[in-house]
């Protein structure tokens, strides 16, 4: 992305530190994540610089061992926005004092602006069209108490928290106690606009039809005269990874679909019939039902099914690629969400969440290279390039289907017998949100067989039986989500088509949980 002006965004830990990256891209800005360990020289030779984004983090800035940044930094002359835990560490470094506070904040808090500068430009105004325009997301358990008078000025303070947003007067470093990246900070975004456009002076020069024909040249450049093969699941990830590919390097792909047993009723015959019409390549089904069943025979730990669906997924593609001359690469549709997710992101001290199986799961002895031209985008982005590379809205709008598939939807064992219980459950699911309208609304909806059995009453008989769980959410990225209010029409009829229709569930419950503190997924 040399070729781009865009801010650097240094991770200190928050899992939120991807959305500040989404945000700053979805005003236009690319930006790029960095560990809190980059030195100010090393980021200096970005070329287009603009600003620096310090992340949030879990730690306190007073601990010995605690996350730092390059102090030369906030003299630099650059542009810098420290966000919660990033805000400390700038105050503190500048002459400010962090001390752990009386009271956590966690939540919503309603701020009162003290001075409408460049920062919170335009923000007080927006009350009259939007009650709640003050309203922003806390989460921080330490807090800044003191500031030297004569080098800060305090711009907006909370009931709980006076330094709510501050700014140096003769340095321009700026720094929020709340989260603006999240949705849950209603002017969130536009703060992160006057910070970018006000401040850093940028142009806004990011657009999706530019990203494509960079990923193009660079796909061309890796790739040269091999061939690559691309694991097909139907989903928008991989149909993407796919079209770009045909588009950067024609005649030199082979996409391979793994029926692994693990996949929703129909993937295969869908998949078949929406790629075939759509792209120009040769598509290979492998049937490896069997292998993975085994593979998985007895298996309960989430982290273990991820970790032996992704060796075992790449022994299959090993296996297939065997009869395509010259494929030495594997192309993947691995998304931001995935890398964050999986490990620590850069060097940085984020949190590991959970194992995906195509990047925590992949066996060390890989015997390809990895083309994954969608690593640094989120899912909306993702989205927005395979509409630019014209593919269908049935494939562009699919709902997010997890790598493992239905094995992290399966929870506990894993047999034949339970998938196709969850499989049958799936469908009405599908079928009624479909039914409602509530496609393009709800960002993944589907059936979750939990490993509870309870008593129930049907025919004048006693049953035991499974529980099924419904998880419907609403979200842009998917790094975080909320719950979708779905109606109780809509509820009553899917746990009564459940339970009617489907042997082996006799009590059907609606997850009501956000991204955070839950996943979206249950495993």
């Amino acid at each position: 992305m040399a070729d781009h002006e865009h801010v650097v965004i240094l991770d200190l830990g928050s899992q939120y530190t991807q959305l500040i990256a989404r945000r700053t891209r979805e005003l236009g800005v690319y930006s790029e994540i960095l560990s809190h360990k980059t030195t100010l020289a090393e980021i200096r030779k970005r070329h287009g610089l603009k600003g620096v984004i310090i992340s949030g983090g879990p730690a306190s800035v007073y601990w010995a061992d605690s996350p730092k940044v390059d102090e030369a930094l906030f003299s630099s002359g650059i542009p810098v926005l420290g966000i919660c835990y990033g805000m400390q560490l700038g105050c503190s470094v500048l002459g400010g004092k962090v001390i752990p506070g009386d009271k956590r904040e966690f939540g919503h808090a309603d701020l009162e602006v003290l001075h409408e500068d460049a920062l919170l430009a335009g923000i007080t105004r927006r009350l009259a069209d939007e009650p709640h325009a003050l309203r922003a997301w806390m989460s921080h358990g330490d807090k800044v108490t003191a500031l030297p008078p004569e080098k800060f000025e305090t711009l907006a303070r909370t009931q709980n928290c006076e330094y709510a947003a501050v700014r140096h007067r003769t340095l321009p470093f700026f720094g929020v106690q709340f989260h603006p990246e999240v949705r849950h900070s209603v002017s969130g975004l536009l703060l992160l606009k006057n910070f970018l456009f006000n401040t850093c002076r940028c142009a806004g020069d990011w657009q999706m039809s530019g990203f494509i024909e960079e990923q193009c040249e660079r796909i061309r450049r890796q790739v040269g005269q091999g061939h690559v093969i691309c694991g097909l699941s139907g989903g928008v990830d991989s149909s993407v990874v796919a079209a770009l590919i045909a588009r950067a390097i024609p005649g030199q792909l082979t996409c391979i679909m793994v029926d692994n047993g693990l996949l929703r009723h129909g993937e295969v015959e869908g998949v078949r019939a929406a790629f075939e019409g759509h792209f120009k390549v040769k598509l290979v089904v492998a049937d490896a039902r069997q292998r993975f069943l085994k593979k998985l025979a007895g298996v309960t730990d989430p982290d273990d099914k991820r970790k032996i669906i992704g060796e075992e997924f790449i022994r299959v593609f090993e296996a297939e690629a065997r009869g395509v001359k010259d494929a030495r690469f594997l192309a993947q549709g691995t998304l931001y969400p995935d890398v964050i997710e999986s490990v620590a992101a850069h060097g940085g001290p984020t949190a590991k969440i959970k194992r995906h199986h195509n990047v925590g799961g992949l066996p060390d002895d890989l015997k390809f290279e990895l083309v994954e031209p969608l690593r640094y985008l989120f899912k909306d982005e993702v989205r927005e390039v395979g509409k630019e590379l014209g593919l269908p809205d049935a494939l562009v709008w699919r709902q997010p289907f997890p790598g493992p598939g239905l094995a992290v939807r399966c929870l506990g064992e894993i047999t034949e017998e339970r998938l196709s219980i969850l499989r049958k459950a799936d469908v009405i699911v599908q079928e009624e949100i479909e039914k409602a309208g509530l496609t393009r609304r709800i960002w993944q909806g589907f059936a979750v067989l939990l490993p509870v059995k309870s008593i129930g009453v049907m025919g004048d008989e006693r049953t035991h039986e499974y529980t099924c769980a419904i998880r419907a959410v609403e979200s842009v990225d998917g790094m975080t989500a909320d719950w979708a209010k779905l109606d109780y029409d809509l509820l009553r009829r899917m746990s009564n088509r459940i339970i009617n229709e489907v042997r082996g569930f006799n009590r059907v419950v609606y997850d009501i949980s956000s991204k955070p503190p839950a996943t979206i997924e249950w495993e």
